[in-house]
């Protein structure tokens, strides 16, 4: 680390590739923009071990469709959201990043019931926190071993290697006995 006194630090790492991926990303959001980032190939090391990987789950869709804002606005609260209304989801398919540490089945396409009853307070208008469209870099830097990157020519999208909610599961707990 040198420090040259006029506002700048250059720091030098050696870091594995696998390393950098995302990296970049969250050093821009660190420093706020005012990264210049320059990487070199420096030679073959032996295998140094495991990199950590995030400490949140998955919001997951439960079944296929289209979204809702009613839903969205129901699940903005379990965490952040990768897409907005009106996207065809299919089962399996991530749809956002739960706060907690486990990955959560959600339904993305639940309609609000409509009844010709009316109450004393009219409807709120929803509002939708905007959601993060994530880039390829970022799409590979999220997934866990057990999550896909689907690359089309129109979208990026996250999956999990198991479409099926339950057999998820019993491959989830398949792997825990082998444990």
């Amino acid at each position: 680390m040198h420090n040259h006194g006029y506002g700048r630090v250059r720091i030098e790492f050696r870091v594995p590739s696998r390393g950098l991926i995302g990296l970049r990303s969250q050093l821009l959001t660190d420093t706020r923009g005012t990264i210049v980032m320059n990487s070199l190939f420096d030679g073959y090391t032996e295998w140094q071990g495991e990199i950590p990987h995030r400490l949140t789950g998955a919001l997951v869709a439960d079944r296929p469709g289209v979204t809702t804002s009613y839903a969205l606005w129901n699940l903005q609260e379990r965490g952040e959201l990768f897409v907005g209304p009106g996207v065809e989801v299919y089962e399996g398919m991530i749809i956002g990043e739960n706060a907690k540490d486990n990955d959560l089945d959600v339904n993305v396409v639940r309609e609000k019931k409509l009844t010709n009853m009316r109450a004393s307070t009219a409807d709120e208008a929803i509002r939708l926190v905007p959601f993060r469209q994530l880039n390829l870099e970022q799409a590979i830097e999220f997934i866990a071993d057990d999550e896909f990157v689907e690359v089309t020519p129109k979208s990026l999208r996250l999956r999990k290697k198991t479409l099926q909610a339950n057999k998820r599961k019993k491959s989830a707990m398949a792997t825990v006995e082998e444990s």
